[in-house]
């Protein structure tokens, strides 16, 4: 008798166990990658009664998080932009590289899951077709938030907004010297990544 009972107990606690295993908590995943199109949008500043500001543009960013646990974890990024900066009356054609890593804390939900974060990168700023122009390279405080939408245990969707703060490049050209000043850049994006 004893053995009918502890085996009932044994097979119906293993049935029970059976929902337990299958539902796959999306938090056991610590790595994630995800590509977002960008816009890109410069605030226009004053310096020496000289304007200057960027076009506005879009362009592509690749990130990756590795997550400590549930809430915690840090990301690096990598984006691209084109657009022109322009001091006054000259612009200045250039190709925008931005590398950056942030703390990242979340908040997962079912769905849902907000997160917030802050870090610090570098923005190289290549100009093209400008004679005597050469690439700088600014050091930026990225600051942000967003939230992730699963779409399955793997594959979701992300909206973010990023802010960068940073010195505005001069491209060593003596005439914009002392014409650089602290500005800030707004990236809104929107794109999809996988978790494993």
């Amino acid at each position: 008798m004893f053995k009918k009972v502890l085996a009932a107990a044994t097979f119906s606690a293993m049935i029970l166990s059976v929902p337990v295993w299958a539902q796959e908590d999306e938090t056991a995943y610590r790595n994630e990658v995800t590509v977002l199109g960008m816009g890109s949008f410069v605030k226009q500043t004053t310096q020496q009664s000289v304007d200057q500001v960027a076009t506005n543009s879009g362009g592509v960013l690749a990130s990756y998080r590795f997550w400590f646990d549930r809430h915690s974890g840090i990301e690096a990024n990598y984006a691209f932009t084109q657009n022109t900066e322009k001091y006054g009356l000259t612009g200045v054609d250039t190709n925008s590289h931005e590398v950056s890593g942030a703390y990242v804390f979340r908040i997962p939900m079912r769905r849902l899951t907000p997160f917030v974060l802050a870090g610090a990168g570098a923005l190289v700023f290549d100009p093209q077709n400008f004679t005597g122009a050469s690439s700088q390279t600014r050091a930026a405080f990225v600051y942000g938030g967003g939230a992730d939408v699963s779409l399955t245990r793997h594959l979701y969707m992300r909206a973010e907004y990023r802010g960068l703060v940073y010195n505005s490049p001069t491209y060593d050209v003596s005439g914009f010297n002392g014409l650089d000043r602290v500005t800030h850049r707004a990236e809104p994006t929107l794109g999809f990544g996988w978790r494993f």
